[in-house]
């Protein structure tokens, strides 16, 4: 049997299937760093961070913003599955705006507020960074 060449890619939110494509090789946002997928990797699960989730398919690469939650990686499939996904070419002014409203929210001290903080101010950076990639 000849080995696939292709990962199929599928994020998943709670609300719809984002994306479901093939790919010549896949980055995703782990908790830790970004991990590189290429064909016939070994299988994994990890937890994710906020980031870019990105996909090479014929020279071109695709981004998409990922806000956590978990990926699997077995024969060549990726899942991501995450509470909020958003292809670059669909950030606009306004999604910008309701994050900058997001840091806005929080203002205490506190290490749970800060915290949130902290996790508003990373997607509103990587929000940014993706707006001009689309």
């Amino acid at each position: 049997m000849a080995a696939k060449k292709e990962i199929r890619c599928t994020v998943i939110t709670p609300e719809r299937r984002v994306l479901d494509e093939t790919a010549d090789a896949v980055v995703i946002p782990a908790h830790d760093g970004e991990l590189g997928i290429l064909v016939n990797r070994a299988a994994l699960m990890c937890e994710l961070g906020v980031g870019q989730f990105r996909y090479q398919k014929g020279g071109q690469i695709q981004r998409m913003f990922i806000d956590g939650g978990f990926a699997q990686v077995h024969d060549n499939d990726v899942t991501v599955l995450t509470g909020s996904a958003v292809p670059a070419a669909d950030i606009t002014p306004e999604t910008l705006a309701e994050a900058e409203r997001a840091v806005e929210e929080f203002r205490g001290h506190d290490a749970e507020t800060l915290e949130a903080r902290r996790h508003a101010q990373r997607r509103l950076s990587v929000l940014r960074a993706l707006q001009g990639a689309g």
